[in-house]
């Protein structure tokens, strides 16, 4: 790493020159995780008791969300890159199905301890399927949800990142680059970790500070 210090004093040039793969990395975790846990929400509630539509899909949304968890993003990925070519389309995709396999299974663990008497009171009235969701369930779980979206997208961020060594864009693939082109490349290398470290904290600090107003009621 002498390379990189000895060329410290054009850092904030490297930083400059690769904030728009870090945009891009932001980009993706927050598309996936958007697309993800609007995906988990609605597999959450059809697939927990008393609030499916289909009780008898119950089984069936819950093997699914498992193995939607259980597959690692950059499996998909690779399946994806492979069909689709590079970019960060495939890592979208691949954050978003494995996000929505998490997310409903943390979804529905909190959607089985709320009230049901809203969700009846409702229900007596007429009020249709949807109705009862965001009306009678959706005003008991809201914080524990935020806080749940809020974790994921702070983890999605370094899955983004990861990525990006398989040919997904973003900072992950300008580090590959980097790195790939030996000893000459080190600067660049050591200004990417700096920036991806300074991120990763950054949106950490910030998400445990929402999350902990959420679930707790006070700031981290």
């Amino acid at each position: 790493m002498s390379e990189a210090w000895e060329q410290r004093a054009e850092l904030p040039g490297y930083l400059f020159k690769f904030l728009p793969a870090l945009i891009e990395t932001i980009n993706i975790a927050a598309v996936s995780t958007l697309v993800g846990v609007v995906a988990g929400f609605l597999l959450a509630m059809h697939g927990t008791r008393g609030l499916a539509y289909f009780p008898w899909a119950i089984p069936f949304v819950r093997r699914t969300t498992d193995i939607m968890r259980a597959v690692p993003e950059i499996v998909i990925a690779l399946l994806l890159i492979f069909v689709l070519g590079g970019g960060p389309v495939p890592a979208v995709i691949a954050i978003a199905i494995h996000t929505a396999g998490a997310i409903g299974k943390l979804f529905s663990e909190v959607a089985e301890n709320v009230d049901l008497k809203p969700v009846e009171g409702l229900s007596s009235v007429g009020a249709n399927w949807t109705q009862r969701v965001l009306l009678g369930v959706l005003p008991q779980v809201a914080p524990n949800f935020l806080s749940y979206s809020l974790l994921r997208f702070e983890i999605n961020i370094r899955a983004s990142a990861i990525l990006g060594f398989v040919g997904a864009g973003g900072l992950g693939y300008e580090l590959r680059n980097a790195m790939s082109w030996g000893p000459g490349l080190f600067d660049e290398a050591a200004a990417i970790f700096i920036l991806l470290f300074a991120t990763i904290i950054f949106f950490d600090q910030l998400s445990s500070r929402y999350r902990n107003q959420l679930a707790e009621g006070k700031s981290a």
